[in-house]
Parts: C-alpha cells; structure tokens; sequence
C-alpha cells in the first residue's frame, strides 16, 4: 500500500491506495512498476505544530486499526507539506512507526510538469501535485481551484505548464476576521443559506459570505478563463470544494481527492524513474540535456539551486 499525506495548515489529509495489478495482455517490461490506483480509505485530521512525534503515530496507528488496515502493509510514504514546522516531526513518524522514509515533495523531485514561474521554488508544493493531478486526468488548459486556509487558483496551459495563479484568503479567514473585528457579529457556520436576502443577523453574515464569496471565485475565474481560453477546464477541490463549486458558474468538476491523486502520480513518476535508471545499461546512465517544451519552462529546482536565486 502507499500512504499519501497533504500537510496543509489547519488539516492534514491522509490516504491509502491499494496496488493495481497489470492489466491482462498489457504490455509489461522490467522497467514498469506495479500502479498504486485503488483509494481504499482516507481521514481528515488538525495539522497542530504542538504534536510530538508519538502522538502523531498513535493517531495515524489508530486510523489503521479502524479501518483494518495494517501499517506493515506500507511500502511507500509520499507527504506535501505547507506547514515547514511539521515536516521533520512527520519524517520522524514515518521512520519510527512505519519503518519507511517518506518522499517529500520538494524542488529536485521528479513531477514531470515544467513551472514557469520567476521563481519556481516559491510555488507550495501542494500547488503543484495538484497541478500534476488535474493535468493528468482532466487535460488542458485547465484551472484548479483549491478552497483551502486560503484558496488558490492554479492556471495549467494546454502543452502541461505550470503557468501560475491566483492567492487570496480562504473563506474561513474571511469569516473569522468578520467575527473578530466586530463588536456584536456572531460567528457563524458556512453554509449555503436557503434565501440571498438575510431576515436575521446569522442569515444574513451566511449570505454574505456564501454569495460574497461565490462572486469573488466566480469573477477571478472569469477573467482567467478569458486569458485562457473558452475551452478552459475548471476544477474545484479542498474542503469546501463541494459547498462554493456546486454553485459556480465556471467549475465543471468537483474532485475532492485531486491532491491525494496528485501525491500517487508524482510517487509512481519517481518510481518508474529510480526502475528505468537502475536498468539501464552503464554506458547508457549518462545524463543527457532534454529539449525543454517552452523557452520560458522552468523545472522544479533542487534544493541547492533555489537557495542560490
């Protein structure tokens, strides 16, 4: 099984997938990895910076003794992280109660998408495994949009380019500044209200931010469409994905386990990778400079080579 992990700010989300088997008369080579397809359980956990190492494992053991699972079953570990405080506490879980060593993605990791941002290292890596993702399943140009602490919208061209996007608060932010910078506003539950017009203090701060925050998805996803082009895909994830999505006049999609799928693809890309350079013939393992598929294309950076921008 492989142990997917998206390390995001307020939640962490963890999955399973299962092996899928080659499938009968597909053409099989030495080089080729068995796929990790099947997502057989997933949880929704806080991302708390004051966790020690065993807590995190007794919870994480905990989800798989629920869902009868067994943690030997873990052959791989690949984790997306924002949150930079909890990356060596999860690394150290991995280690000690999984016996594996995780896959970070980070710059130098394989993702096979070439970013043309300034600075590609400034783009969060869970960006970009989505990026993979939607690419991947839906084509291009498309555009993510992830409602998470804040919502990003992330613009893929039509060759399979990072191009960039869009940053600004999430819904949850905006919700709590409200409640916090005033007096006597209560703090309310996200939702979709029945009517647009409010009769109660509640009804109308729901309205408000619902529709408030529908127009600003919606006019940012407007004008990206208009840069883009009509043939645009637009898919919406993350936890109120469902909620601002359904509602929207551009998302088409709906897909509550893009990143997850994201973090699967871009571990069977470095798998497949490892496989094929370890049977390549010695005097065929010389590196050699690939034709890049924009002039402006950058590839993920290593870590060394960011710190040097």
């Amino acid at each position: 099984m492989l142990l997917v992990i998206d390390v995001g700010n307020t939640n962490t989300v963890l999955g399973i997938f299962a092996q899928v088997a080659h499938r009968p008369g597909e053409d099989v080579t030495g080089t080729e990895a068995a796929r990790y397809e099947r997502l057989v359980a997933n949880w929704r956990v806080g991302s708390h910076l004051t966790r020690t190492v065993d807590e995190y494992g007794v919870i994480f053991r905990n989800l798989f003794s629920m869902a009868n699972l067994e943690v030997s079953d873990v052959h791989g570990i690949v984790i997306s992280s924002v949150v930079p405080p909890l990356d060596s506490v999860l690394r150290q879980v991995c280690e000690r109660y999984f016996n594996t060593k995780p896959l970070f993605i980070e710059p130098g990791v394989k993702t096979g998408m070439p970013v043309l941002y300034d600075n590609p290292a400034e783009v969060g890596a869970d960006r970009i495994v989505n990026a993979v993702a939607a690419f991947e399943k839906y084509g291009g140009p498309c555009v993510i949009v992830d409602f998470g602490t804040a919502t990003t919208f992330d613009c893929i061209s039509k060759k399979g380019e990072y191009m960039g996007g869009v940053i600004c608060p999430g819904i949850g932010i905006s919700a709590d500044a409200l409640f916090q910078r005033t007096a006597r506003l209560p703090r309310v539950e996200i939702r979709k209200p029945a009517r647009v017009i409010g009769s109660n203090t509640v009804g109308s701060l729901q309205s408000g931010l619902y529709y408030g925050y529908l127009g600003l998805v919606d006019g940012i996803l407007e004008r990206l469409v208009d840069e883009l082009g009509a043939e645009t895909r637009v898919i919406a994830t993350g936890g109120l994905g469902a909620l601002i999505g359904t509602a929207s006049h551009f998302i088409k999609e709906v897909d509550e386990f893009l990143t997850l799928d994201g973090l699967r693809i871009v571990w069977d890309r470095n798998q497949l990778s490892s496989l094929r350079r370890e049977a390549a013939p010695k005097a065929a393992r010389t590196p050699t400079p690939a034709k890049p598929v924009n002039a402006d294309a950058k590839p993920w950076p290593s870590p060394k080579s960011s710190k040097t921008r």
